[in-house]
């Protein structure tokens, strides 16, 4: 439950991202996972597919940079690099 929380909390910034920009369709998200943040790439993935269900970011590719370093002060956070937008 936990992590589903924190998709949709990502999809608010990233709806936020589209509107500012008008944007019809995100294609593209680019997401930071840091080393404590207590999610695999792959099940963020799955969780952020479903909870982007029915959203503008419906479908749109994920890319997924994993740090290792422990001792980053972002080290348990999730962090949104980027957004891909149609215009």
């Amino acid at each position: 439950m936990h992590e589903m929380s924190l998709i949709k909390n990502l999809l608010e910034k990233i709806e936020g991202v589209a509107r500012e920009n008008g944007a019809q369709k995100i294609f593209g998200v680019k997401v930071q996972l840091g080393a404590l943040c207590h999610m695999s790439a792959s099940h963020f993935k799955e969780h952020f597919d479903e909870g982007a269900q029915g959203t503008i970011a419906a479908n749109a590719t994920l890319d997924i940079d994993i740090k290792t370093d422990e001792s980053d002060p972002h080290a348990q956070d999730i962090i949104l690099l980027s957004v891909e937008v149609e215009q």
